[in-house]
């Protein structure tokens, strides 16, 4: 296996690698149950696999349904049924330990699948006490101490378990009666396995972080051989990626005609950056959703959500620079309570289901107060009341579709954006645009974000990409090397 170090690391290029099998526009083929569910699982465990390298913080959570859903309810009088004939058996004379018994044995189970190769003692002293064929024989003979095998289990629990869970395993220490008791150990078991997967996850992710590439290149590849329209949306987006950055391209410099340019002058690098960009514009109602960004698509879909109230915030903040800002922006202090207020009010405003303009105005009546608090707080001259008009008209008229305010500094976010999918020394020498300087930190720390993912992104699926690029690049059928130059 390649050294990580030697990976391709510059966003510059596509990867110059093999290129896969990638049929696209295939005739429908007969597919059984069998093949679905096999891709299905395929694909879950690139999911999987993925999730646990892109995100720090991912962790399996105990698979609970909601309580008033009816998995929840038809759950809750299940085990409310067994509970209550456990209690019933161990009230007879003698008991009844048939559903106990089993219950020792699942718990014994569980404690085992907890060990790991270290704890051969541990486990040779679980076998001893949970012998179940000596507990069977102690039924039999009504001498069975359940509260023993309670105290035992708990304090292997207590072994075990991880610091969060010591509460837990205290309160398990309190409990007298035998049911209750066996309930609340299964349970606080339950949890004890979900931190040993979480545990084991974070253990092997080093290691998954060395190999994600190739594994996640190898499990789409498989997912591609059983369904070849697999890239189908992909193929879409980077044939629309093409014809918006040859647009472009006819758009700049001097001497540019009515007609396209070919797109053979344009560079591979150019058409993905203008493909990865379009995620932070995509139309929620459009199914086509590329393949290959699928599994970041929650990721990217915040980064929009990022992007949108970020170009709103800058907007707000260089009108009311513009107005009033040399008189109260060098306040200390005044633009960082000024930019949380604005943002509380605009969160969410961005969705189409918002009314933008009301609030906008909302934000108008809110900036005007802020600036006329801070001016008479400093000793100020108080705004006028044509500058205040003025001042909270130019914050609603941001809500048209073509503000010309919003457009300029959504085209300025992109900029920075786009700068942020270059070289580390294109990264480094990147300059804030004009208008952003307010709103420096926040953008950063989205422009860092996008990065790593379509980083991530094109590591593994760059030879896909090629492929594709290829055939809408050099339809005539140029050299392969022609589309790594540049």
């Amino acid at each position: 296996m390649p050294n990580p170090k030697e990976l391709p690391t510059s966003e510059d290029e596509v990867p110059s690698l093999r290129v896969p099998r990638s049929p696209t526009g295939s005739p429908p083929c007969q597919t059984s149950l069998a093949e679905v569910m096999e891709t299905a699982r395929s694909m879950a465990n690139l999911t999987i696999a993925h999730e646990i390298v892109v995100n720090r913080d991912f962790r399996f959570e105990q698979n609970s349904p909601a309580p008033d859903s009816l998995e929840g309810r038809v759950k809750e009088i299940v085990h409310q049924a067994f509970w209550y004939s456990l209690e019933a058996q161990l009230a007879l004379s003698p008991p009844d330990y048939s559903h106990a018994i089993k219950l020792l044995q699942e718990i014994k189970e569980t404690l085992l699948s907890l060990l790991l190769p270290a704890h051969s003692r541990l486990r040779s002293r679980i076998e001893e006490a949970l012998d179940m064929d000596l507990i069977q024989q102690q039924t039999q003979h009504g001498v069975l101490d359940l509260p023993q095998l309670a105290s035992f289990v708990i304090g292997t629990m207590a072994t075990l378990c991880a610091p969060v869970r010591d509460d837990e395993i205290r309160r398990l220490g309190e409990l007298r009666d035998a049911a209750p008791l066996l309930r609340e150990i299964l349970r606080v078991l339950g949890l004890m396995k979900v931190d040993m997967v979480n545990f084991t996850v974070q253990s092997l992710r080093p290691h998954l972080l060395e190999q994600s590439v190739q594994y996640e290149r190898a499990k789409f590849q498989e997912i591609l051989n059983k369904q070849p329209d697999a890239l189908d949306h992909t193929t879409a987006w980077l044939n629309r990626a093409v014809q918006e950055a040859a647009t472009a391209s006819s758009n700049k410099g001097p001497g540019k005609t009515s007609t396209s340019p070919s797109p053979a002058v344009l560079s591979p690098s150019a058409v993905l950056d203008q493909a990865y960009l379009s995620l932070l514009r995509w139309d929620p109602d459009c199914q086509l959703y590329p393949e290959t960004v699928q599994m970041d698509r929650s990721r990217l879909d915040e980064l929009k959500r990022c992007v949108e109230l970020l170009t709103l915030l800058a907007s707000v903040l260089l009108v009311t620079s513009n107005q009033c800002g040399g008189a109260v922006f060098p306040l200390p202090g005044f633009v960082g309570k000024l930019k949380q207020v604005i943002a509380a009010l605009l969160e969410g405003s961005h969705h189409r289901t918002s009314d933008l303009r009301g609030a906008l105005q909302a934000v108008g009546e809110q900036v005007q107060l802020q600036v006329g608090q801070a001016l008479r707080e400093h000793g100020g001259a108080a705004l006028t009341p044509e500058q205040e008009t003025s001042l909270k008209g130019q914050i609603v008229d941001i809500a048209q579709d073509h503000s010309p305010i919003r457009s300029v500094i959504a085209g300025r976010i992109f900029s920075f954006l786009q700068s942020s999918l270059g070289s580390p020394a294109q990264k480094g020498s990147t300059l804030l645009p004009g208008g952003l300087a307010l709103v420096g930190a926040e953008l950063a720390e989205v422009g860092a974000a996008f990065g790593r993912i379509v980083h991530h992104n094109r590591l593994v699926f760059g030879p896909f990409y090629s492929s594709i690029l290829k055939r809408a690049l050099f339809p005539q059928g140029e050299s392969e090397t022609s589309i790594d130059s540049r």
